[in-house]
């Protein structure tokens, strides 16, 4: 589906430029008037119309330098509005009027339970005001909220506030951003919050005061978030050595939300998922994506508010770069090797899927229709793996060299992809021509190994060969460069030192830069098992054929706790394929063994033990899938999973005793043992669901934490153990009236594989917890049905598929933007074998033919069905 799409080749540089906006906003929830008065001034001296954009505005009033321009003069539509402009320079005034209840798709000024929120990335601004909505038109705001004082006591905006007055009820606030920005940066928020105050002193002494809204009673909840602020502003500072520039940052936690958080200049508006955390609502996993979140958007301010995109085909400009900051954050946080395995995986699910399947683009996409399509995991995820990337082939200080030009050549402008790799080339005098080929193709690279040992010479040849498979928006693909990290490990897992001639960098990194290379490595005593893919060095698939002895030499004593994790996964993989082909198939002792082993190795970080013992996820054995038969891969995944159980029983019963903590701790090290408990507990009902009942509720009933509840209610859940139903209804009436504890409960009722799944729906829907308004609520139970419950979601009669149908449909009418996110286990449906694909392709046609529908479904389904 390409109608209407917009091309990366036909970007121009705009006919006008915005310098400065004055806004005044008089806030009502259903009348809301806005005032603009824009210095505008032409930059093609041949252009003779402005042509602003603007939806679902009412337009009042218009004019030029003071002058009304009369209603003859210039015309408006539903998306636009033409003025006449011959001057060089002009002060253009705009008034509209909007009604923030109807606005639905959160897009735009909306209301957010009693308050105003804006969401204007990527094109919400329009819905606003009339104006140059694209990122390349920056400008400085001032804006005067106007509101109620006793409905509305915070008018919040941009920058720093200048002035405020009252008259009588009616409260006036200003603020004034010095930095020039592109109106997707622009904010407001207007309610009734408790406030958590804070300071945060720069490098260079100056103090900037640190204010955290959320909503009232939940104050007790905000102290994680503003501790996480802190460590970012610190870490940005020690790191890269950019500190903050106003005098003041401010979050706000609103429940209704379509991302996770938006980096608005200054005033920073989140999903409460992201904020909201103590130890009896939130898990440990809740408390880290609160960090990795809480310091994405503080890192923004510097890539993607200071130097921002010029076009959003360089989305990943600020976007991959910035994940990768975060990511690098949450590493030195925790100094655990989980965070990379956790980000390896989530490549390997989703973004392996998204390349081969009908919506694959490069990581700057060439065209799209609709740019709230954009935000995938190829622009975020693997974004981030590309920047990686280039802080792997130009070290620590050769990337941070990079950045430094990066600023010091762009602070305050709207750049390119190509700027910043130029950036990191001319600061470290590097060739990265080849390398720019992964911001111009999709599609996930294959490298193909091969080892041989000479033992005659002491010497081992590997040969390596680079191919990039077709995807749906391009056949032909190009060599790119490769960065492979590779180690030589002996039988015992001791390290082999590295001698070649080949060219390595620090790190043992070897750049494959041709289709083809090899590499010969002298003074090897005996074949040793290679290593070509250390802490994921490149997002790539590696082909190797690893003996079941080599995977467990790394399994059981790599360096590396990557590919520890990765070689284990390979072994488990490779019997769950042979299993599909034959149920009576038996793992090895010596595998079966390996596992117990490493269960009982108390040399082992428990984080890292919790993600070594396992299983494959079903998502990513799918992506190594053609014509997938999903309930013989998920028939296989049990027939594997019984033997480990069996032979890992023992051992996790020990590692669930030891794992207990008598006091709860906020610490890397507890959060590594209580994950190594559940994973424990989880094995332990996989064995033996008659122990796992008493030690599921002691748990529930005992725990002093969210990690420990959730826990065990996900092992009952899972399990689907007696206790299920007791247990779920506990959680239920204790949590029922906190929107963000209902999310984890809503999430695994729609994960309950079970055969009584379909009537368990309804009867969850029916509740007052859920509704499709809400986008936290919709996620939580429709991905949690179509994401991780694949036998019911794919069940033999479609009944799955069309319950997700009829679910996006209905959103289609409340929340496009949503519903085109949560579509996307559909569009894969010719990955699937015959029956359960044609099945998926009706239902997924059963949405295209409704009437009105969206630009979001159109593109997505479009593709699926006709790309």
């Amino acid at each position: 589906m390409t109608t209407n799409a917009k091309l990366l080749s036909d970007y121009r540089s705009p006919d006008f430029t915005i310098r400065s906006v004055e806004l005044t906003v008089e806030l009502d929830p259903t009348d809301t008037r806005i005032t603009s008065v824009m210095k505008v001034q032409r930059l093609n001296q041949a252009a003779q119309a402005l042509v602003l954009d603007g939806e679902a505005l009412r337009l009042e009033h218009v004019d030029i330098d003071g002058v009304v321009v009369a209603d003859d003069e210039y015309s408006v539509d539903d998306v636009s509005l033409t003025l006449p402009l011959d001057q060089s320079e002009a002060m253009i005034t705009i008034v509209t009027r909007i009604n923030p209840t109807e606005n639905t798709s959160l897009e735009g000024l909306y209301m957010s339970d009693g308050a105003f929120c804006t969401q204007c990335e990527a094109e919400g601004f329009r819905k606003i005001t009339f104006y140059l909505d694209r990122p390349d038109v920056l400008a400085t705001f001032q804006t005067t909220v106007i509101g109620d004082e006793t409905k509305y006591p915070y008018l919040l905006s941009n920058g720093n506030e200048v002035s405020r007055s009252k008259d009588g009820q009616k409260l006036s606030v200003t603020w004034q951003d010095p930095h020039p920005k592109p109106c997707y940066l622009f904010a407001l928020v207007a309610g009734d919050f408790d406030v958590l105050d804070d300071s945060f002193t720069t490098m260079s002494g100056r103090e900037v005061a640190l204010r955290l809204f959320v909503d009232k009673g939940n104050l007790n909840r905000a102290d994680y978030a503003m501790a996480s602020l802190k460590h970012s502003m610190k870490w940005d500072e020690d790191v890269y050595g950019l500190e903050y520039d106003l005098d003041i940052y401010m979050i706000v936690a609103v429940d209704f939300f379509n991302m996770g958080a938006m980096e608005n200049k200054g005033l920073n508006v989140f999903n409460s998922k992201y904020v909201l955390a103590n130890v009896e609502t939130a898990t440990d996993h809740d408390f880290n994506g609160i960090e990795a979140v809480i310091g994405h958007e503080y890192f923004h301010n510097w890539t993607g508010n200071r130097v921002t995109c010029r076009d959003w085909f360089q989305l990943s400009l600020k976007e991959g770069l910035t994940v990768f900051r975060d990511q690098s954050f949450s590493q030195d946080m925790t100094q655990s090797s989980v965070n990379r395995i956790d980000d390896v995986a989530i490549m390997r699910s989703h973004q392996f899927a998204e390349d081969s399947g009908p919506m694959a683009h490069p990581i700057r996409p060439k065209s799209v229709v609709e740019m709230n399509n954009f935000y995938t995991v190829t622009v975020y995820n693997k974004g981030a793996e590309v920047i990686r990337m280039m802080h792997t082939l130009l070290g620590k200080e050769g990337f941070r060299k990079g950045m430094d030009l990066y600023f010091a050549r762009h602070d305050g402008k709207a750049v390119t992809c190509d700027d910043f790799v130029e950036a990191m080339e001319d600061a470290n005098s590097f060739d990265l021509g080849r390398f720019r080929q992964w911001y111009e193709q999709a599609g996930t690279p294959t490298v193909t190994a091969t080892g041989e040992y000479d033992a005659a010479n002491r010497s081992y040849r590997l040969e390596l060969a680079q191919s990039v498979p077709p995807t749906a928006d391009e056949e032909s693909k190009q060599h790119t460069h490769i960065p492979l990290r590779i180690g030589l490990y002996g039988a015992n897992g001791e390290v082999i030192d590295l001698n070649t001639e080949a060219p390595l960098t620090d790190g043992n990194v070897y750049s494959l830069v041709e289709p083809t290379a090899e590499l010969i490595f002298t003074d090897v005593d005996a074949a040793p098992t290679p290593a070509l893919l250390l802490d994921f060095s490149a997002p790539v698939k590696l082909e190797f054929d690893y003996s079941d002895t080599q995977l467990l030499t790394l399994f059981k004593s790599c360096d590396d706790g990557f590919t520890r994790w990765d070689a284990g996964q390979q072994l488990l993989t490779r019997y769950v394929f042979s299993a599909m082909k034959n149920s009576a198939v038996l793992l090895p002792a010596d595998v079966l063994q390996g596992f117990v082993s490493v269960a009982n190795d108390s040399a082992i970080d428990a984080a890292l033990k919790s993600k070594l013992l396992s299983m494959p996820a079903v998502s990513g054995l799918v992506n190594q899938m053609k014509d997938v038969n999903i309930h013989s891969l998920l028939d296989a995944l049990d027939v594997v999973r019984k033997q480990l159980a069996e032979s890992l029983f023992e051992s996790v019963q020990q590692l669930f005793n030891s794992s207990a903590q008598p006091n709860f701790e906020l610490t890397s090290k507890a959060m590594g043992l209580r994950m190594l408990k559940s994973v424990a507990l989880d094995w332990i009902a996989n064995h033996s669901p008659s122990i796992a009942e008493s030690l599921v509720t002691t748990e529930f009933e005992n725990a002093n934490n969210m990690t420990d509840t959730l826990a065990a209610l996900k092992v009952a859940n899972t399990n689907s153990l007696h206790c299920r139903s007791e247990l779920m209804t506990s959680f239920f009436n204790k949590w029922k009236d906190d929107g963000l504890v209902m999310d984890k409960w809503l999430a695994l009722q729609g994960g309950w594989d079970n055969d009584a799944c379909q009537t368990n729906l309804a009867e969850v829907e029916a509740t007052d917890v859920f509704t499709l308004h809400n986008p936290n609520r919709a996620r939580s139970l429709i991905s949690g049905f179509s994401n991780m419950n694949y036998r019911r979601f794919h069940a033999k009669d479609g009944s799955g598929y069309q319950w997700l149908a009829d679910k996006i449909i209905a959103l289609n009418a409340i929340n496009p933007q949503i519903a085109a996110r949560l579509v996307n286990p559909l569009t894969h449906w010719k990955k699937f074998n015959t029956d359960q694909g044609e099945l998926m392709k009706q239902s997924l046609t059963s949405i295209w033919t409704i009437d009105a529908l969206s630009k979001d479904l159109k593109e997505v389904i479009g593709k699926s069905l006709n790309g």
